[in-house]
């Protein structure tokens, strides 16, 4: 995959036959976090830049394109939430019954907002967001064959992406740390293990549905109590092999969209069922006006119930989107989550509006409240902040 990594960069740069359209975006952002830090080397608050060009170019007289998305950040505070990233760098030809794609790239499979249980193919970049939603790019070779009863995709995944973890001094992590140098793969041959997948996805009437399984390397560490080179205690991530059958489905009815994604996931210590599932219901025009109001529910179950590591075990989400539908794209999401074991609470508020044709404004607020000790999310409870980005599209 280096190979072709660098033979497409080539490429790119070099052959002007493939000079193609540059975009993406440049942004400043700034988190403040109200409450005392739970580690002496943490700071109140953060600045840090972020650099997400985009090229895409389709050569003539083909059905060949490549796209290229490098990522990169850089953090104030936390090392490692300064990094550099290929999200894409990919080549794709397609025909009439069938498409191939190879080299860097990313998938998304899923339906439901709270979480993503299906969406196993990228590695989550954790350092980026909290939520889990900034994916690493994956090396891969997708094949898919376009039917009328269906696409099969077919993926074949050489090289292991690592999830990140913020370092001493960043925010939002583990208490302890987690220590990534100290990584334990089940596998033998470790990051090189090529791990593989296969998806069916069709749209019947009025419901998409997708049924996939994966067999490789888990994208969701165990994280295990052990000690660093200066003999504190850290979490260690360890990387088991396991096989996941995944189905999603949505079902669009009207105002309504009902959603699910359930997974049967075996090797990762005892074998478990997980799901979630829930609708989403929007008012169109709003009180006469442009704007819609979508309301959200949605229940996750994990049948490990406190022994599982998920924060979504046995949990409640409530939500309303508010979409302006105007020349500014103005949109706000508020998010509450209630966890009926451990009695805690989660909020998150999202919202967004363009100024001209270039400039975005994104804010985001996220607090912890009345966590237990025995709550994972109990880790977090210093952690409340709010987020304010400033981008530049071109």
């Amino acid at each position: 995959m280096l190979t072709l990594a660098v033979a497409t960069m080539s490429l790119l740069f070099v052959n002007p036959v493939v000079a193609g359209e540059w975009s993406g975006y440049i942004a400043a952002e700034y988190r403040s976090f109200p409450h005392d830090t739970a580690d002496s080397r943490q700071y109140d608050d953060n600045f840090s830049f972020v650099i997400e060009p985009e090229y895409h170019h389709k050569i003539d007289g083909s059905y060949e394109s490549i796209t290229f998305i490098p990522f990169i950040r850089v953090d104030q505070h936390d090392n490692e939430r300064t990094h550099f990233d290929i999200r894409e760098l990919m080549w794709q030809k397609a025909a009439q019954d069938w498409e191939l794609r190879t080299g860097i790239g990313k998938v998304f499979w899923g339906v439901t907002e709270s979480q993503h249980l299906v969406d196993i193919i990228n590695q989550t970049d954790l350092v980026n967001a909290p939520d889990g939603e900034d994916k690493l790019g994956q090396p891969m070779i997708n094949f898919a064959l376009v039917r009328d009863w269906g696409t099969i995709d077919f993926f074949l995944l050489p090289g292991f992406r690592e999830r990140t973890f913020s370092e001493n001094e960043g925010r939002l992590r583990t208490n302890p740390r987690v220590d990534t140098e100290q990584a334990v793969y089940e596998s033998a041959h470790g990051k090189r293990h090529i791990d593989v997948a296969v998806r069916w996805a069709h749209n019947i009437g009025i419901m998409d549905i997708g049924l996939s399984h994966f067999y490789g390397t888990s994208r969701e560490p165990r994280l295990v109590l052990g000690t660093d080179s200066a003999g504190d205690t850290v979490f260690v991530p360890h990387y088991d092999l396991i096989n996941q059958t995944g189905l999603d489905m949505q079902i669009t009815s009207g105002g309504w969209l009902w959603k699910l994604e359930t997974i049967h996931r075996s090797g990762q210590g005892e074998t478990f069922n997980a799901a979630t599932a829930g609708f989403e219901y929007t008012f169109y025009g709003l009180g006469n006006s442009n704007k819609d109001l979508g309301v959200l529910f949605e229940y996750s179950y994990d049948d490990r119930r406190q022994n599982s590591p998920s924060l979504f075990q046995d949990d409640v989400m409530l939500g309303a989107r508010l979409t302006f539908n105007d020349v500014n794209d103005t949109e706000a999401l508020l998010g509450v989550i209630y966890d009926r074991y451990y009695k805690s609470k989660g909020l998150n508020l999202e919202a967004s509006r363009r100024f001209g044709d270039s400039i975005k404004v994104s804010v985001e607020a996220r607090t912890y409240h009345e966590t237990p000790a025995s709550d994972p999310l109990n880790q977090f409870r210093n952690d409340d902040y709010f987020q304010a980005e400033l981008a530049w599209y071109y």
